[in-house]
């Protein structure tokens, strides 16, 4: 792609009842040249809310990345004999719409990665354009901690599996906007340019980022008279966007698929003992109380996420509908994923029995169900989660050290409202009873398919592995009309 003489614009446009949430709410309006957009503080924002938006298209997190491609991968939902998502459950990778779904993905990411490099290419040189305090070092952070994030998805989809990092494709961490392609580059300098943004980007953030300072309570409900009251409401809502924490979330994640067990644990627990000023947590784990509020996403458990207006008609249209179903049997959810425990939270309030057209009866995940028009902020959960602390406390089990990762082993499993359990002493055991909490968590989110293919896991450890292939196959190919400048 051509280095962007012009840059789309995304003007601020109110929605009518929603002002809290206006930094979201953007439609396309014009193309403006690069040297206009970024004259100023509020064109460096502007250009940043295009990339949220872009965020939620749907070959990226509105869609591929959450609950479609991604999860098909997985074989997540019902499917019918000769689609693509039949043929992608199967790893079919030869099959041209199989192909399509992938390359579209793989599109879509680095069209993201470049409208954050139009910024980072600029920022630096425009610094004096700043005049809100903090401002430059979160926009910056923010777009250091999104290149990263895309590029690890893009690594953990099309890359090797972490274990053997020689049999795969070396993809290119692009960090500029250029004229030339791109060279692909080895596994440990992909690693190593990952890891140097989320440092840079941590460093900026640290001590200038509201949610250092504020609940997120009291983040979500900024304005005058209350506790947070900004001077620019750009700098509020930090507990949807890429902030502090979430840069340490990301860090967590990405060390844990590296190798980094150490530096995993310590990302995480950063993280997970955070707290307020009146000593809670930051964050806090999802309960049942939660679900019988309706809230269903747990979005006090949401490091990061993206507000999605029509997360309303996404789950009409995919999930009421049927169209993402999985079985007409309460055996299959009930057993084989939950293992029938009559206790989860997960198992008992997070799936619902629809009747379709023909009369069948089937199951359909209520992660995404929301009110269309809530009537107070604290009521409105329309958040696609990006990162959650339930994952942290799951990286820590795993990497803690044997007395620490039991208990945070068990304040996992108690916020599920299940019975504690010892960890496995034995490794394999272990990785097993973590894998089966990542596919009843994360369920529609997208990340069973990467739990998996970090550890290689074999055929036998996938629930709902197909029966019909032999053995898992995490090696995805580059897509064939591949070009990334």
């Amino acid at each position: 792609m051509k280095k962007f003489g012009y840059i789309i614009i995304l003007a601020l446009v109110m929605t009518s009842g929603v002002s809290c949430k206006k930094f979201l709410t953007v439609n396309p309006k014009t193309e403006m040249p690069q040297d206009v957009l970024f004259s100023t503080e509020s064109g460096f924002k502007d250009a940043l809310t295009g990339v949220y938006i872009q965020l939620k298209g749907s070959s990226v997190y509105g869609r591929a990345l959450s609950y479609s491609t991604i999860e098909y991968l997985v074989s997540s939902w019902d499917t019918d004999a000769g689609s693509w998502q039949k043929k992608i459950g199967e790893f079919d990778y030869n099959d041209e719409t199989v192909q399509n779904n992938l390359s579209s993905i793989f599109g879509a990411e680095y069209k993201v990665i470049a409208s954050l490099n139009a910024i980072l290419d600029k920022i630096d040189q425009q610094k004096s354009v700043f005049t809100t305090p903090g401002m430059y070092e979160m926009i910056k952070s923010e777009c250091l901690a999104l290149r990263a994030y895309c590029h690890l998805d893009l690594i953990r989809l099309f890359g090797p599996i972490p274990t053997d990092p020689s049999n795969g494709n070396e993809l290119a961490y692009v960090k500029q906007l250029s004229n030339q392609p791109n060279d692909h580059i080895s596994y440990e300098a992909y690693k190593a340019a990952l890891m140097q943004d989320l440092k840079d980007a941590a460093a900026l953030s640290e001590n200038v980022d509201p949610i250092l300072t504020y609940s997120l309570s009291e983040l979500r409900n900024l304005g005058v008279g209350k506790a947070f009251n900004p001077t620019d409401d750009y700098v509020g809502y930090r507990y949807l966007r890429m902030n502090y924490y979430a840069i340490k979330a990301l860090e967590a994640r990405a060390n844990l698929w590296y190798g980094d067990k150490d530096q995993a644990y310590g990302a995480a627990k950063e993280v997970i003992d955070a707290t307020n000023e009146d000593g809670t947590p930051k964050f806090r784990l999802g309960q049942s109380s939660d679900f019988a509020d309706k809230d269903y996403s747990l979005i006090p458990e949401q490091i990061f996420g993206l507000y999605d207006f029509d997360m309303f008609d996404t789950y009409t249209n995919n999930f009421a509908s049927g169209s993402f179903k999985k079985s007409t049997s309460a055996t299959v959810i009930n057993t084989q994923l939950y293992g029938n425990t009559g206790t989860d939270i997960r198992e008992t309030s997070l799936w619902n029995v629809i009747t379709l057209s023909n009369q069948a009866k089937c199951y359909v995940i209520r992660k995404y169900e929301v009110v269309e028009s809530p009537t107070s902020l604290n009521a409105d959960f329309k958040q696609i989660p990006m990162l959650r602390i339930s994952e942290m406390y799951l990286i820590a089990a795993e990497t803690a050290p044997v007395g620490a990762a039991q208990q945070y082993w068990d304040s996992f499993r108690l916020s599920r409202n299940l019975d504690q359990t010892a960890l496995p002493d034995d490794q394999t055991l272990k990785t097993q009873a973590i894998l089966k909490e990542y596919r009843k968590e994360f369920y529609a989110e997208g990340q069973a398919f990467f739990a998996y293919k970090r550890v290689n896991a074999p055929k036998s450890d996938v629930i709902f592995a197909p029966t019909t292939v032999q053995e898992m196959n995490y090696l995805i190919p580059m897509p064939k009309n591949e070009s990334v400048n």
